[in-house]
């Protein structure tokens, strides 16, 4: 597997994404019910708990393994298995040294942000999905080295099945917040013997200094970046859960988790492969600049347009919805969010190629300049404009991050504008076939007969704009 060239990385990544795509198809629509069914159910105040302690424990799992698990994947050679015994060594003990302290301070930390007993139990439920998480690292970087998502995405339906239907049934039961608690465990308890049964590996302790030097040097810069991600967005939650009552917070948990949608069914998928796939073809300068246009049109492609119609139909959903009328305060949020979701969607590709060929230290800077632009603009935002400055503030960090395209440009030419122009000028002529016709929308039916004929113009306009393209894709797809 050391030797890969295009032709085998884009078999494999091709068998990937469609692996992800559908496979997940089910689940991916399954927890777009589950979040509809708890904006029903679920109060702000609720969503904010759930908000404030996730983003918590996110922050402490980037502490898990000082970027091992990246090395593994982005180094030429097959990993050995004292290797990964190494990365597994100092993975556990740094979760333990993470979750430990933290069940001692819970109720500190629940003090602290003004949490009674059931978010306690919340966290404690995401300390326990966080150690048993950390055990399904190695066998998670095996299948991802080999491009195995066809493999990974088992154990990945498993959890996000078991998780949505166990929040559906208890939130419709009225358990409230208790719900996430009992469907975090039991994703995590699910997710583990899985992902055992289909990749398993001879665990074993070890360590070697002069191993772990080597892994450490790409490592730490790469986590390093990772951690300062954190600081932007999670741990910066972390501050809006503390200076926010819980429900202008719960607004903005909302707002995120419907404007980030796209982002969960598109590019996740997407990103998750450009990684390890990039890491294959370091070598080969063409293929980068292949993958890396390709990488730019496809989220194009499937996010502009979604982004558009959050923006343009979340009021007339919010409106004719009884039970949504709650949360009319998160339009505002809902919108910055969403053209956060176009723009930063569209510097991923980028900083992922900076990380595959091994310039971790380059996008380092980056990092640390949108960090501290994030850390300045949140809370002078939120001063001026209360909870709505937050995603205001979102919106402007993203752009600041398409900076990046000038200096990956220095170590591969690739075109950013040809890839995202067409989805662009669809997107518009869709918004504006939106604009015109939004007058009519009167009830429910009326709006899905709106978002088909809106949905429908775009496919019609962009398929016929990008003909040519669509059918190299379709036929390159059919050959692999």
């Amino acid at each position: 597997m050391d030797d890969f060239n295009l032709e085998l990385v884009a078999r494999k990544s091709v068998k990937s994404i469609f692996a992800l795509v559908s496979r997940t198809f089910f689940i991916q629509v399954l927890g777009v019910f589950a979040s509809f069914i708890l904006t029903i159910y679920l109060s702000p105040s609720d969503f904010g708990v759930f908000f404030i302690v996730s983003s918590f424990v996110v922050f402490l799992n980037y502490f898990s393994d000082i970027g091992l698990a990246a090395s593994l994947i982005q180094k030429k050679e097959e990993p050995n298995l004292q290797e990964l015994r190494n990365t597994f060594t100092i993975q556990q003990i740094l979760v333990l040294l993470l979750i430990i302290p933290c069940f001692a301070l819970s109720g500190q930390i629940a003090s602290f942000f003004k949490i009674d007993g059931h978010g306690i139990y919340l966290l404690y439920a995401f300390l326990i999905s966080f150690l048993l998480s950390s055990l399904k690292t190695i066998p998670t970087v095996i299948l991802e080295r080999k491009l195995d998502f066809h493999r990974l995405v088992i154990p990945q339906i498993a959890e996000n099945l078991v998780y949505n239907l166990t929040l559906i049934l208890m939130a419709v039961g009225g358990y409230g917040i208790t719900s996430f608690t009992v469907a975090i465990v039991l994703r995590s308890i699910v997710g583990l013997i899985i992902i055992y049964f289909i990749s398993p590996w001879k665990i074993g302790f070890a360590y070697d200094r002069k191993i772990l030097k080597g892994l450490l040097s790409f490592g730490i810069p790469f986590q390093v970046n990772s951690l300062l991600a954190l600081v932007k967005d999670d741990l910066i939650n972390v501050y809006i859960g503390k200076v926010l009552p819980l429900t202008q917070v719960g607004y903005i948990g909302f707002a995120q988790k419907w404007a980030f949608l796209p982002l969960r069914l598109v590019m996740d998928n997407v990103i998750k492969i450009m990684f390890p796939s990039l890491s294959r073809l370091q070598h080969d300068r063409n293929a980068l600049r292949v993958v890396i246009e390709k990488s730019l049109f496809v989220i194009s492609f499937f996010i502009m347009p979604t982004a558009v119609g959050f923006i343009m139909l979340s009021p007339y959903f919010i409106d004719l919805i009884p039970s949504y009328h709650k949360w009319a305060p998160a339009y505002i949020s809902i919108v910055f969010f969403a053209l956060n979701t176009v723009v930063g969607s569209l510097s991923t590709p980028i900083t992922n190629f900076l990380y595959a060929t091994g310039k971790a230290k380059l996008t380092l800077y980056f990092m640390a300049g949108w960090t501290t632009l994030s850390w300045i603009l949140t809370p002078l935002f939120i001063i001026k404009m209360g909870y709505n400055g937050v995603a205001i503030a979102s919106f402007l960090v993203a752009v600041s991050t398409l900076s990046i395209y000038f200096v990956a440009r220095k170590y591969i030419t690739f075109s950013f504008i040809r890839p995202i122009l067409k989805p662009l000028f669809t997107s518009l002529l869709m918004m504006l076939f939106i604009f015109i016709t939004q007058r009519f929308i009167t009830s429910l039916p009326i709006l899905l007969v709106e978002m088909l004929l809106a949905g429908g113009l775009y496919f019609t306009v962009i398929l016929s704009l990008t003909r040519k393209d669509i059918r190299r894709i379709i036929v390159f797809v059919r050959n692999n």
